[in-house]
């Protein structure tokens, strides 16, 4: 596939230059720094500054980047035919953890055509498979959470939402395997933007913090391999219901392909989902009413609410802030004529905390999602949109509605510190700065034991 050159800042001619929406004239590198570290501060005061469209800089090449965070301006991008707004190369810099054939770092026919064959894995069918699963995992692990001292919540959930991802996705259930994954994943998941960098520029893969990650990285792909190739030798990969052996039954991946797609879904669905469900525990856990609706929801099976609590965390709390699409021809977005090259990054945090679509945005309201007057279509979008909105999407609630569920029906949480968790970026998330502790409290009565 030929990529589009990249449209940087030394390329311009002062005309088009000068079409360009406004922006900082900070330097590029500096840009650079603001935007991997401190995004959810620089981004808000780039836009009170110089509107809901505006233009930044950023490493390698001094790119250039429209920022847009208005829902008629990010629905242009995300309805224009996908073969003009090229995800997978607005997504480079994730090349170096998951790998060329990564769903989010292909487009055009490639990207179709490995969509279409992991559509069946997320599907309704397979969805209804997974949930016994995913409850009988989270009802094991929240039996054993420590009861009436605190604990870092966000470990807890990157715990259990890796095993559901080893399980489900990869339908890894041995043992010794799963103790050489864990440490390798949570390496790997944990990794620092600045090393993301390093597929940029090669000579910092000498030093030992590159080094030290593509160690783990090549451990990771040596067990993923193994995995693989014990997999398609199974007598009985017909049977079984996990990702992994439904893309092998196709008969059509490669084992690069395979393992670039399970990275993928590893880092995309683990890491996202954990954080998500942090959040969300971290405003239940401030907020007495909120916690006990949830609780009488989980009681009565209300599904809706739950869910609705999960997706007011991802509204309030964005896991992933922005995304990128690079323009492969001329294009009009917003009003702008943006040249070949442009990279457009629609900004999903500016949007969900715009008061135009959530009247007292900072303030945690799981009633947003329920009732007759739900948020306006384009205006939720933490999944993406277009062709290229999350495959699983729907997993990712499913899961999170069912954990929600075995924490909620057996204890109560409340928060340790007064003051409520800043954001910090890791890897491509956003995660709780202090690991959201809480204290869990058990539940007495309404057919619950005092005992886990």
């Amino acid at each position: 596939m030929t990529r589009t050159p990249l449209l940087g800042a030394r390329t311009l001619d002062r005309e088009t230059a000068r079409a360009l929406p406004p922006g900082p004239r900070l330097p590029t590198l500096a840009q650079t720094v603001l935007f991997a570290g401190h995004r959810m501060t620089f981004f808000p005061r780039m836009r009170e500054r110089y509107g809901d469209v505006f233009t930044i800089r950023l490493v390698p090449s001094s790119r250039v980047v429209v920022v847009l965070s208005r829902p008629e301006h990010i629905r242009e991008v995300f309805t224009t035919p996908p073969g003009i707004m090229h995800a997978g190369e607005g997504n480079t810099v994730l090349q170096p953890i998951m790998g060329d054939h990564s769903l989010l770092l292909i487009d055009d026919d490639d990207h179709a055509r490995m969509r279409r064959q992991l559509m069946p894995a997320f599907n309704g069918q397979a969805l209804r498979g997974y949930a016994e699963m995913i409850a009988r995992l989270a009802e094991h692990d929240v039996q054993s959470w420590p009861v009436g001292e605190p604990f870092r919540l966000h470990d807890r959930m990157r715990t259990l939402t890796l095993e559901v991802i080893l399980q489900v996705v990869f339908g890894v259930t041995d043992q010794n395997r799963l103790e050489q994954l864990r440490p390798l994943v949570e390496r790997v998941v944990s990794v620092r933007p600045i090393i993301m960098l390093g597929g940029f520029y090669p000579r910092l893969l000498r030093l030992p913090p590159w080094r030290t990650y593509l160690r783990i990285q090549r451990r990771l792909d040596d067990i993923l391999y193994a995995e693989i190739a014990a997999r398609r030798n199974s007598e009985n990969l017909a049977e079984r219901n996990d990702v992994l052996s439904k893309l092998l039954a196709a008969g059509t991946w490669s084992d690069v392909e395979l393992r670039d797609q399970l990275v993928t879904l590893l880092l995309a669905g683990h890491e996202t989902t954990a954080t998500a469900l942090a959040w969300a525990f971290h405003e239940l856990a401030r907020k007495p009413d909120e916690l006990a609706a949830g609780q009488r929801a989980a009681d009565a099976g209300d599904d809706d609410r739950l869910e609705a609590i999960t997706k007011e965390s991802m509204r309030l709390h964005p896991v992933v802030y922005q995304v990128g699409r690079r323009v492969t021809e001329t294009v009009e977005i917003a009003g702008y004529r943006l040249p070949r090259g442009t990279t457009i990054m629609p900004a999903m945090g500016l949007l969900h905390s715009d008061e135009q679509h959530y009247p007292q945005p900072l303030e945690f309201r799981p009633d947003r999602f329920l009732g007759d007057n739900p948020p306006a279509p384009g205006t939720w979008i933490p999944f993406g949109g277009g062709a290229r909105r999350c495959i699983g999407a729907g997993f990712s609630l499913l899961e999170a509605t069912e954990i929600l569920r075995a924490t909620l029906t057996r204890y109560g949480v409340r928060a340790v510190r007064g003051a409520p968790e800043t954001a910090q970026p890791r890897n491509v998330t956003l995660v709780p700065s202090r690991g959201c502790e809480i204290v869990a409290e058990r539940r007495v009565g309404q057919g619950l034991s005092d005992t886990p």
